[in-house]
């Protein structure tokens, strides 16, 4: 059951106690984004929350997992094989006896960051955080840097006020998110549950309602290498992948039209895109290309039969391929290599709901959260499709995430702050520090 509902003294002492905190933690969170947590160097990064959480007397498991010993769990992706281990960080607090136990928590957060692309091209060094206007710049500072380290401080803040969860809190810094959540299935994994979890991704203070899944695949097309002055004997491989990649943005129209009859999707203009996100190919100028390699991504709709759809994406290519005059004797492959996610809309969570709206209203002024319907995803949909747990997506306003010069607003991870502090007080309840 929720929490009653705080007093004022209590909203408005735990209020200011995130301010006074407010300082120190966007010093926190430019160290943090300090750290190229890029996939595959992402220790140094979890090495400092573990480091945090053990200097806060947090309990923490600090814990690696070969990959395969998680293909058993469901929304397991095996990322073609290149993923070998997945290592993961939970700090956790217990309530001090078990009169006090309030309902459960777990606050989850990635901590692994996208590549940030030629450093020319950003205003200031992506990792070397700079605030200008109310704005702190970095890789990883929006995209989600400052909504985990806002969850951590939310409860340095309920402590300065002179209380602490009454139920269990498990603080969770995860790997993968960007490619294949494998850091949310190993803590499923452990064993870690909790009766709501809360994801603070970037979300500008709204509520995601509904997300989309994700399929990654590499098409490795292979053409017929040749002296440029006689072309016609031979065939680009460079070229022969621009054809299926057409054909797969035809594809895409065509989903796109179906996902206006979704009841989440209907008012989203182009909920579903398609990206041929990384290109590879051939070994000379003057010569046409003997191989091209395509990363791409394909998203999906909540209650899309991910088999299904990649069945469509093979037949596509399939297709493609025999109307081509080079590719119907030399058809492509295709490699599975990372997302195969299932979209997620928000179920059976009208209590934690409601915790949320009561906190976010204490913070803003505004009766509750406004809902979003994501052309991305999150770890949200291991917690709430797969487990049960109602799971939360909601955290501070950030731009250009993926892009250059991303940036996350600063008061807004303030308000954020205070709601995630006021949210935890509404749903695992308080009870008072001793001493």
């Amino acid at each position: 059951m929720m929490q009653p509902p705080l007093d004022s003294a209590t909203t408005n002492a735990i209020r200011a106690a995130v301010a006074d905190g407010f300082e120190r933690q966007t010093q926190f969170l430019a160290d943090f984004t300090r750290i190229p947590s890029l996939r595959g160097r992402e220790h140094a990064a979890l090495d400092f929350m573990a480091g945090a959480l053990r200097m806060r007397g947090w309990q923490v498991d600090d814990w690696t997992v070969s990959t395969d010993q998680l293909a058993d769990q469901p929304g397991f992706s095996d990322c073609n094989g290149e993923v070998p281990h997945i290592r993961s960080v939970v700090g956790t607090l217990e309530p001090s006896a078990p009169q006090d136990v309030g309902q459960s928590l777990i606050l989850q957060g990635h901590l692994d960051v996208v590549p940030e692309g030629p450093h020319d091209m950003w205003h200031s060094p992506p990792f070397d955080p700079q605030i200008r206007d109310g704005w702190m710049y970095g890789r990883g500072a929006g995209d989600m840097k400052a909504g985990k380290v806002a969850a951590l401080f939310a409860v340095d803040a309920l402590r300065r006020a002179g209380y602490a969860p009454a139920g269990r809190v498990h603080y969770q810094s995860v790997v993968e998110e960007e490619s294949s959540g494998l850091g949310a299935v190993a803590t499923l994994a452990r064993g870690y549950r909790a009766d709501c979890a809360f994801i603070p991704e970037p979300t500008g203070l709204g509520l995601v309602r509904a997300q989309v899944g994700a399929i990654w695949f590499r098409l490795k097309v292979r053409g017929r290498p040749a002296h440029v002055a006689y072309a016609g004997a031979g065939a680009s491989a460079i070229t022969a992948a621009i054809h299926l990649i057409t054909a797969l943005q035809k594809m895409e129209a065509d989903w796109n039209t179906q996902a206006a009859q979704h009841p989440d999707y209907r008012d989203v203009p182009h909920p579903l895109n398609f990206n041929a996100g990384q290109i590879k190919g051939g070994d000379w100028t003057s010569s046409l290309s003997a191989w091209c390699d395509v990363d791409c991504r394909m998203g999906l709709l909540p209650g899309d039969d991910v088999a299904a759809r990649r069945a469509q994406i093979v037949e596509t290519v399939q297709q493609a391929a025999a109307a081509h005059p080079f590719l119907r004797d030399m058809p492509p492959e295709i490699e599975w290599t990372g997302f195969m996610a299932d979209g997620y809309s928000l179920q059976n969570a009208d209590a934690p709901e409601a915790a949320l709206a009561r906190a976010h209203s204490a913070a803003t002024g505004a009766s509750k959260p406004q809902d979003q319907s994501w052309t991305a995803l999150t770890d949200t949909r291991f917690y709430g499709l797969y487990h049960g747990i109602p799971s939360l997506c909601y955290g501070p306003e950030a731009d250009s995430i993926h892009g250059f010069d991303e940036k996350v607003n600063l008061a807004s991870v303030q308000r954020c702050t205070e709601v995630i502090a006021l949210f935890i007080a509404n749903w695992c309840g308080l009870r008072p520090l001793s001493g």
